[in-house]
């Protein structure tokens, strides 16, 4: 299947919430409810056309999917180009359902072609990590050492005893919609530049389930620059609600506006019915800013990637 529309992805998001209830261990860092939302709507339009999918089905039931991103170049709107000349795997299985990795292994070959094929698998599933070293993949040590590039931990908190945030003198809370569209995209793009985030992207975003543009925050600086964002994807069926993405604008960074706008969104989100939190972030201790941004607000860790590789033979 090569159209993966928003039918698919909330299936996809389906199988996150059945996960997230039953064993959140095993729930990879880029197949939450949260995390394919952003993903899927932020890039559809420049890399869609590099993506390929496929959903299996037992008893009627979605109990594992694959979401394959093959090679590619993509403009930036600045004249620079995203790129990646490996494909990579986006995947999960229903914890009833875990023989069916090798059959995603075995799509995924096929669909990946004669380039390297990466993947993550998280720390605690025991299973994943033997399947995947049986189909040929190994621990990619560049990418998963503690002073290489980054990778992802992911993490959890119960949403009690949430300290009141503090910001500033003359900063205040915002959100998405107290705002115009091109601001809220510029918020983004300060925050994470450079960037390849556009209103059309945005407009798919605040298009797809769940987000919410209450659960959207912001921090306002006394001369009106937005320095801090945040998007809070809430399932309220699971009562779990997940931060991502999180940025501050580089000219306002160390000043505590990250903090008070997770203590600020994590109030918001058990007001709006959440009683735990996730996040991902860079895990490498190498890379331990947001890490100990996170901890400092009450996260702690959950599980973390292991990256792995199949070099093309």
């Amino acid at each position: 299947m090569e159209n993966l529309g928003p039918t698919e992805l909330r299936l996809m998001q389906g199988l996150a919430q059945e996960v997230t209830v039953l064993r959140p261990e095993p729930l990879n860092g880029d197949a939450t409810v949260g995390e394919l939302a952003w993903v899927w709507a932020k890039d559809f339009d420049a890399l869609s056309p590099f993506w390929r999918h496929r959903l299996w089905f037992a008893d009627g039931r979605l109990a594992a999917w694959g979401w394959a991103h093959l090679p590619y170049r993509a403009p930036r709107g600045d004249g620079t180009f995203r790129e990646s000349r490996t494909a990579n795997l986006l995947w999960q299985v229903h914890p009833d359902r875990v023989a069916l990795l090798s059959d995603i292994l075995d799509w995924y070959d096929d669909v990946a072609g004669g380039v390297d094929r990466l993947l993550t698998v998280q720390s605690a599933d025991l299973h994943a990590q033997t399947t995947v070293a049986a189909h040929g993949y190994a621990f990619d040590a560049e990418v998963g050492s503690d002073d290489g590039p980054p990778w992802v931990q992911f993490n959890i908190r119960e949403l009690t005893d949430v300290p009141d945030p503090v910001l500033p003198e003359e900063f205040r809370f915002l959100a998405a919609g107290d705002v115009p569209v091109a601001a809220a995209v510029k918020a983004h793009r300060d925050a994470w530049h450079p960037s390849s985030f556009t209103e059309t992207a945005f407009e798919r975003v605040r298009r797809t389930w769940p987000y919410r543009a209450d659960l959207h925050v912001l921090v306002a600086a006394p001369d009106g620059t937005l320095a801090a964002t945040a998007i809070i994807w809430l399932d309220e069926s699971t009562q779990t609600a997940e931060f991502e993405p999180v940025g501050t604008h580089r000219d306002f960074r160390r000043r505590g506006l990250g903090t008070a706008l997770q203590l600020h969104g994590m109030q918001m989100a058990r007001s709006a019915g959440a009683k735990r939190m996730l996040v991902a972030c860079l895990g490498a201790p190498a890379h331990a800013e947001a890490r100990n941004m996170y901890h400092g607000v009450g996260f702690r860790a959950l599980t973390r990637d292991l990256p792995q590789i199949k070099v093309a033979r």
